[in-house]
């Protein structure tokens, strides 16, 4: 199911996703950061349904619906890298905060800091061209709401 969009993924020369596609990377990335832990909680699956509820106007259903196809990407996807590769062709800057809101929000949503998710975090700020600061100002901006 979801082999061309892995392709995709792994060509040398990526192509801008279509709308579908990124929103199945974005979740996957999601996913990916709930489960660096270890522990996939309860918490950080309800956060993931949240911002895609929120950044694609879905129902609770439709995202429950989508955060299960992208459990299934994230478990068959190599690695991080290309998902952040194809958020980041798909999506403008400002888009990208929004990105590293969510990703905020779903580290945090057990309300532990650890350490693996963390570096996680930085990794992926990095990958997606998002600043330290910004990065800095979305975990505030999460933390404060």
């Amino acid at each position: 199911m979801f082999s061309d969009l892995i392709r995709r993924l792994t060509a040398p020369e990526p192509q801008t996703l279509p709308d579908t596609d990124a929103r199945l990377a974005l979740g996957a990335l999601l996913v990916r950061l709930a489960r660096t832990d270890g522990e996939y909680a309860t918490s950080e699956i309800a956060q993931i349904d949240a911002s895609l509820m929120q950044r694609y106007q879905l129902s609770e259903t439709e995202a429950a619906t989508l955060r299960a196809e992208c459990e299934a990407l994230e478990t068959q996807a190599p690695d991080t890298v290309r998902f952040t590769r194809a958020i980041k062709d798909a999506v403008s800057y400002e888009d990208r905060l929004g990105v590293m809101e969510a990703l905020w929000a779903v580290a945090l949503a057990d309300g532990n800091r650890d350490n693996e998710e963390d570096s996680m975090m930085r990794m992926t700020a990095s990958l997606l061209g998002v600043t330290d600061q910004d990065s800095h100002r979305a975990r505030l901006k999460v933390s404060a709401g």
